[in-house]
């Protein structure tokens, strides 16, 4: 009889601080594909794959962390949960709580978020409330709030987000039957980068993996505060979701660069939308722009030479295209070409 995925916390129970007794919330996350990329890896000479994290419940990674999150928060006993977000944080809140029966506020920077995330919040009831700032400010916010005030903080400071987003490094392994060489992603408030990292760490350490993989992260060119070595105050960039100044993670994030023995390096705007463009087209994987940040940064390293031949690199690409189709839409022709019901024409427009 086939496996039924459990979702993350019950399938990996035993690597995560929660028991059977506890009230879990879940919406079937994690046990996302893991697709290989031909034309890809005949390129940059390596064998690439890619994990499709936009197949989780509200199409981003967020989901790992946030299943785990509301879980504690609700056997904390709190009711109302708080976030700042670029919008997928947003998006994963509001349906978590709404699953668990909490109330959910969110911050986000006025018209600074894509739309299809803000509908995702606003359809799960969260409460949506907008700063005049960036991400930063309003994660400055956040924090404060769950300081002073009887509200959970569920961005990716919360010790359990991290927790969650570790399982995709375990899933990654358990697909492959080790680690891979190099593990690529997009880089923005750092959390991801450093749970991969304790994930590939911890499935070293237990024995499913023989090697820990060089972790590769990838920032956009205008909000790349690792590269630069400070935070950056107006980050900008037409990936959204890494369109972070000063991450919250940043510790972590040089941790898991630096034991890795890895690195960080940022990729303009240009070359992460012909990345996605790329793997629509090559690999029939649909992503939102900072999803293609680590693919952008994969074909760079490969025109310099850098991407070793034979290696297993695995690229997390981290929400799915749905959420931001007005970015994927611009410059294409989306006026659809018109017939009569008759199979002489539809032959004659295709050219057979």
């Amino acid at each position: 009889m086939a496996h039924v995925w459990r979702g993350i916390i019950r399938e990996y129970l035993d690597r995560l601080p929660f028991t059977e007794e506890d009230r879990i919330i879940s919406l079937g996350e994690g046990g996302t594909p893991l697709v290989h990329a031909p034309s890809i890896s005949q390129e940059v000479g390596a064998d690439v794959y890619v994990k499709v994290e936009g197949m989780n419940p509200t199409g981003s990674f967020k989901d790992r962390g946030m299943t785990s999150a509301i879980t504690q928060v609700v056997k904390d006993g709190d009711h109302t949960v708080v976030c700042a977000s670029t919008g997928n944080t947003s998006a994963s809140a509001a349906a978590y709580a709404a699953h668990a029966g909490l109330q959910c506020v969110v911050m986000i920077p006025q018209g600074k978020i894509a739309a299809g995330k803000m509908a995702q919040a606003i359809v799960h009831g969260a409460r949506l409330v907008q700063v005049d700032g960036n991400f930063d400010e309003c994660l400055d916010i956040v924090r404060s709030l769950s300081e002073d005030y009887p509200v959970a903080l569920v961005n990716s400071v919360n010790p359990y987000r991290l927790q969650g987003q570790k399982t995709a490094a375990f899933e990654i392994v358990d697909q492959l039957g080790d680690a891979p060489d190099i593990h690529m992603l997009p880089v923005g408030n750092a959390g991801n980068i450093s749970a991969y990292w304790m994930g590939f760490a911890e499935a070293r350490d237990a024995g499913g993996a023989t090697r820990t993989p060089r972790i590769w992260g990838v920032q956009a060119a205008g909000a790349a505060p690792f590269v630069a070595g400070h935070p950056i105050k107006d980050p900008e960039t037409v990936a959204t979701a890494i369109r972070i100044g000063k991450p919250a993670s940043w510790d972590l994030a040089i941790a898991a660069r630096d034991e890795s023995g890895g690195w960080i390096r940022a990729v303009e705007d240009a070359a992460i939308l012909a990345a996605q463009a790329r793997l629509a087209a090559d690999v029939g994987v649909f992503v939102e722009p900072a999803s293609a940040a680590p693919i952008a940064g994969l074909l760079a390293a490969a025109a310099q030479g850098e991407v070793p031949q034979g290696a297993t690199i695995t690229c997390t690409v981290t929400g799915n295209g749905l959420k931001d189709t007005a970015t994927a839409l611009a410059g294409h022709e989306v006026e659809p070409t018109v017939i009569p019901v008759d199979v002489a024409a539809a032959a004659k427009v295709l050219g057979l």
